[in-house]
């Protein structure tokens, strides 16, 4: 899927406009405007989201769907899968810093739909490499938290890990300090 992001007075976003911390290696967007298109079903939708700290991610506030040529799906145009739209945005509205300056999630990813490239995903799987590891946890949480998605299942996706080394990493990196502000209720999932 397609979105194009911008911040919520409608700049591009880039890793500048990631100003609020979060945990001890993440900034992110105070919230964003993110818009994608339906081509089959003549949908075009855009979402606003904001990041609410007490929750832990971001929230969408407003969805507005339309139809954008004539015979659209009028089915589709009630019926919004914000979850996706959120997954896809949120790597844009998340920065690391790396020794080189501050790069999106989306600007480290290689492969389209993944947070991570899948040789860092390997590297990390190795034994040895904790901190390393550490800080994958910490973006991969982060940023499956901010959109809603069970990071467990998130984690064990993006490395290609079993649910409970996902599951044993992510207590590892919440002890060890990654995970200091950031959570994702349980209960959302039952995974987490």
């Amino acid at each position: 899927m397609k979105v194009d992001v911008k911040t919520i007075d409608g700049k591009k976003m880039t890793p500048k406009a990631a100003t609020e911390p979060v945990g001890s290696a993440l900034r992110i967007a105070p919230g964003f405007t993110a818009t994608t298109t339906d081509d089959d079903a003549g949908i075009e939708t855009t979402l606003d989201a904001v990041y609410a700290p007490d929750e832990g991610r971001y929230i969408v506030t407003t969805i507005v769907n339309r139809g954008i040529r004539q015979g659209f799906d009028e089915f589709a145009l009630r019926h919004t899968a914000p979850q996706a739209i959120l997954q896809a945005a949120i790597p844009q509205c998340v920065a690391v810093r790396l020794e080189h300056g501050w790069f999106t999630v989306a600007e480290l990813s290689a492969t389209e739909g993944r947070i991570i490239p899948e040789w860092l995903a390997a590297e990390v799987v190795k034994r040895g490499s904790k901190t390393d590891r550490m800080e994958v946890i910490q973006l991969l949480y982060g940023a499956s938290a901010l959109a809603g998605i069970a990071p467990t299942k998130f984690v064990q996706l993006e490395l290609g890990v079993p649910h409970r080394t996902a599951s044993d990493w992510i207590s590892k990196a919440r002890a060890a300090g990654y995970l200091k502000g950031m959570s994702y209720t349980p209960g959302r999932q039952a995974d987490d």
